[in-house]
């Protein structure tokens, strides 16, 4: 039997930090306020040349290297964002010729803040029916770019990054032992960007609305998470045939520390056992989780062995839970200088074959498009 093992992890964020002081100078809140109602005390913020393609790399990269893996050698990348770079092509595509993943599919999928959770438990199934053996799977989200900086309700939550996990086939018996995913499409409007779709394309009166900016009806969302929360990691730990006093960490969407201490004290789950990093990124989307957890891999909190569960929740709605058993050493392993060599020559030769395909594609377009004045000369 085919399971999906987590071999590589790694995140990136930008370097801009916005503090709670600094949205104390543009909308009407305190510091105190932010921290009281949601926890947070700082998020990233990308900067002007940043995208969730740019960060989805740099974190893919770290991965790749964690993993000791060739970017060729990935067969699927895949991006859960709810803000990609562009609204076509996808923002996987971008990431698969950032890295030079020159083998591999790619596709973005969308399902917000769950979208993680969604990504691991589609990379999973595809290993484990044996049709790929690597696939690289990322969260990633700029949501600062939809962010109504006049709106206090919502700009004091949001921030970017980025984390990304490569999946690998194994035999071992480790990695997701169960998930469940779902949505209510009845709360659609409870948290939406309203225009900037084909329901209602951006137009001036869209923006002079700002209706191209995040909604949301911050009760609703608050109810629906915690309840959601705690229905979906109760359905994750019934389906592994897991309590609560198996898990060894329980990673939760990074949205606002009252959702989660809401829901982890309805579990019954001790402090101790759940991790958190909302105070220093706010709600950074589908990268929520995958940041969250490289922390506590960074932190030792995650060990071989180690089982973890995941709740996420989100836009949709939606919600995803997942319960892994991690099945690699996270121990730090410093790369020699000879290893360090071969990823780089490995990295130089897929730019390399890039830049020919590119290269290549220039000169097909110019041939053609030679080819057809010509053509029309000879119509003439």
């Amino acid at each position: 039997m085919n399971y999906a093992q987590i071999v590589g992890w790694g995140y990136a964020v930008p370097s801009r930090v916005m503090t709670n002081l600094e949205l104390e100078k543009m909308v009407d809140t305190t510091d105190e306020w932010i921290r009281s109602r949601t926890g947070i005390v700082e998020r990233r913020i990308a900067g002007p040349k940043e995208t969730t393609s740019s960060l989805g790399i740099r974190a893919a990269q770290h991965a790749l290297q964690v993993a000791d893996l060739s970017p060729s050698k990935l067969d699927l990348v895949i991006v859960a964002t709810t803000s990609p770079d562009y609204p076509m092509p996808s923002s996987a595509a971008i990431v698969q010729d950032g890295i030079g993943a020159t083998k591999a599919g790619a596709f973005d999928l969308n399902a917000a803040c769950s979208g993680f959770v969604y990504a691991l438990s589609v990379g999973s199934g595809l290993i484990a029916s044996g049709q790929y053996e690597n696939i690289l799977i990322v969260g990633a989200d700029t949501l600062s770019r939809w962010v109504d900086w006049t709106d206090r309700a919502t700009c004091v939550l949001f921030g970017d990054g980025a984390g990304a996990f490569v999946l690998q086939k194994t035999d071992s018996p480790t990695g997701l032992r169960s998930c469940v995913l779902g949505s209510d499409g009845s709360g659609v409007n409870a948290l939406l960007v309203p225009a900037g779709g084909t329901k209602s394309p951006i137009s001036l009166e869209q923006i002079q609305n700002r209706q191209n900016f995040i909604k949301m009806k911050g009760p609703e969302v608050y109810r629906f998470a915690v309840n959601v929360m705690v229905q979906a990691a109760r359905q994750a730990l019934s389906a592994a045939e897991m309590s609560v006093d198996d898990i060894d960490l329980f990673i939760p969407h990074q949205a606002n520390i009252r959702i989660i201490q809401s829901a982890m004290k309805a579990l019954k789950i001790p402090p101790e056992k759940v991790f958190t990093n909302v105070q220093h990124y706010g709600n950074t989307s589908a990268a929520s989780i995958p940041i969250a957890l490289c922390e506590a891999i960074a932190e030792g909190r995650v060990h071989q062995g180690s089982h973890l569960a995941l709740v996420g929740f989100g836009a949709g709605l939606s919600w995803g839970a997942a319960v892994l058993h991690w099945g690699v050493s996270t121990t730090s392993v410093p790369e020699t200088w000879w290893k360090s060599m071969v990823r780089n020559v490995q990295t130089q030769e897929e730019a390399l074959r890039l830049f020919a395909l590119k290269a290549h594609r220039r000169l097909e377009l110019a041939g053609l498009d030679a080819f057809r004045r010509l053509s029309n000369g000879h119509d003439a």
